[in-house]
């Protein structure tokens, strides 16, 4: 049960009921639930000039989405599931931000959406019990709720290299790309990183008229085929006659993905066996190779024997079997980092015009004003491409000078690594939530499907609050503490924590080291969260307000805000 206080409270006029930061697939969603279900005011604040989230920012040549297009989509509107018919297998970037473009039109929800602003700051009203944000055109609004829908992957993040500003070429990140494209005729480029980003952009600029395109590579990693595909007329067909049962068998699984896996282990099976039974996977594709073996990630027996399988499709891709080495992962488990999907990855390192960099052998000294500088070299370029992924899962929040209670900042309380109860909100900040935030589901799911999970216990909790006359929500610390112990102790059950990841937070140095997302399983996991509501908010203080004002007041005309 949650526990209830009733206090007289000094009643404040917020601006509106809620402000939502984030137009991408999560912002969208949340504004449409409160505002058009729940009939709040709603303020949606994004810092692009359109919705997209991730999807708008990152443009760069082979950006692509690595769920199947038919299910990262939202499944709560019948009607768009069959007015959008996708025409890949996996959408490309373009595609996607298409989609959510046709949704945000099709649902009229622009008009709540402020555009070209970004927050630079967001604290808590005790006395009030509302939140103030602030954006950097200088404007205040205040709202009851607060609700962060930026995205787990949305600040890019570039190693400090020394001298890394003194290239006088041009450089770009894949997570800041130029929308009006990028020319690379005749260019001597560079790519560093061989994360997802760079497994699929490197392709991409390896096919452009160049000179040459040199790869910096750290970590090798295991990269499946996506064996994309058109999606034709009779695949859509049996798509929708199916799409119910498709989208209940998503939201009901592990992963947030209609794939069962079929085999429980491989820890019994020889290495020949294992390759049967992997290799129509792999010509398959996508994430359905990954799902093969039911224990792939708590037994090592059956990764290894993965890992080995993905480890010999590389070297009988790559010619020459001294880079095919380099390419190999061997210091960590298949799928404990990102398992990216790619297109023609391997088979671009057979070209003339490739070549690779392991700065594992040969570390990367400083940036020149002509290129790069090794231990054993100096490569000159006329452009560098940073594919070197993203202050993930806190980044973005941390930057957004979040202030609760007593002023204490989000990221004073982070300091050792984010604590939350649910992955939903944190002791110490009443009223907000954050959708898909550290330790819930998100990265190690397919998406839209944990974002439509916590957009709705959110919709549904906020308006169960505002109905009751509840003035301030906030979890307790000892509920806290038991879901970020618990968080750990599912994650150790893993072999995720032997890997130096960026689900770990190893990428960035100053990082704390944990285990950031829920493992726990998006079924599991919804479960629990349900759970929670139905014990009346089991693990929140809710504070009742006793004034006899309407809790909603006044408000102005429905409104929304920096993205997924």
């Amino acid at each position: 049960m949650s526990s209830v206080t009733e206090v007289n409270t000094t009643e404040y006029e917020a601006d509106y009921d809620v402000v939502i930061v984030g137009a991408g697939f999560s912002g969208l969603y949340q504004l449409h639930r409160l505002r058009d279900e729940l009939g709040l005011s709603v303020k949606l604040i994004e810092k692009a000039d359109d919705v997209g989230g991730t999807w708008y920012w990152n443009q760069y040549p082979g950006a692509q989405c690595d769920s199947e297009s038919h299910i990262y989509c939202y499944s709560f509107n019948e009607d768009i599931l069959e007015e959008w018919q996708w025409s890949e297998r996996y959408p490309s970037q373009p595609e996607v931000l298409e989609y959510l473009r046709f949704v945000t039109d099709r649902l009229d929800l622009r008009e709540n959406i402020e555009f070209d602003t970004a927050v630079t700051g967001a604290s808590f009203d005790e006395t009030g019990s509302q939140w103030t944000i602030s954006t950097d055109d200088g404007s205040e609004i205040s709202s009851q709720f607060f609700v962060t829908a930026v995205g787990c992957l949305s600040e890019p993040w570039v190693p400090d290299f020394n001298k890394r500003d003194s290239f006088e070429g041009e450089s770009y990140h894949t997570g800041r790309w130029p929308h009006d494209g990028v020319e690379f005729t005749d260019k001597r480029i560079a790519v560093i990183g061989t994360g997802a980003s760079g497994i699929q952009v490197i392709p991409e600029v390896a096919k452009e008229d160049i000179e040459h395109l040199t790869v910096f590579q750290r970590t090798p990693n295991y990269a499946v085929p996506a064996r994309d595909r058109p999606l034709d007329d009779g695949d859509w067909s049996e798509i929708q006659d199916n799409y119910d049962r498709i989208l209940r068998n998503a939201h009901e699984s592990g992963f947030g993905m209609p794939f069962e896996t079929a085999y429980p282990t491989a820890e019994d099976l020889s290495m020949e066996e294992v390759r049967e039974i992997l290799e129509p996977r792999w010509q398959e594709g996508g994430f359905r190779f990954m799902l093969t073996f039911e224990d792939l990630i708590i037994n090592p027996e059956t990764n290894e024997k993965v890992s080995e399988f993905v480890r010999e499709q590389i070297r009988e891709t790559v010619d020459d079997s001294e880079m095919a080495e380099k390419l190999v992962p061997k210091g960590h488990y298949y799928a404990t980092k990102r398992p990216p999907l790619h297109t023609n990855y391997y088979q671009t390192f057979n070209e003339d015009q490739v070549s690779l960099v392991d700065v594992t052998e040969t570390p990367i000294e400083r940036m020149i004003t002509s290129g790069i500088q090794t231990t054993d070299a100096i490569h000159e370029f006329d452009m560098i491409i940073y594919a070197t992924g993203f202050d993930a899962m806190t980044g973005t929040l941390l930057n957004m000078d979040i202030q609760g209670r007593n002023g204490l900042t989000l990221e004073e309380k982070w300091e050792d690594g984010p604590q939350t109860y649910l992955g939903l909100s944190a002791h110490g900040f009443p009223n907000m939530f954050t959708v898909t935030g550290p330790q819930s589901p998100s990265v190690l799911s397919n998406m839209p499907v944990s974002i439509e999970q916590h957009v709705e216990w959110i919709s549904d909790a906020i308006g169960h609050f505002v109905d009751n006359d509840i003035s301030a929500v906030e979890p307790r610390k000892e509920a806290e503490e038991a879901w970020t112990a618990h968080n750990t102790e599912v994650a150790e059950q893993t072999l995720y924590p032997t890997a130096d990841s960026w689900y770990m937070n190893e990428n960035i140095e100053d990082k704390p080291t944990v285990f950031t997302p829920y493992i726990g399983g998006v079924d599991v996991y919804h479960q629990t969260i349900q759970e929670v509501a139905e014990k009346e908010y089991e693990g929140f203080d809710l504070t009742e307000s006793i004034t006899d004002l309407d809790p909603r007041g006044d408000r102005p005309a429905l409104s929304v805000m920096e993205g997924d």
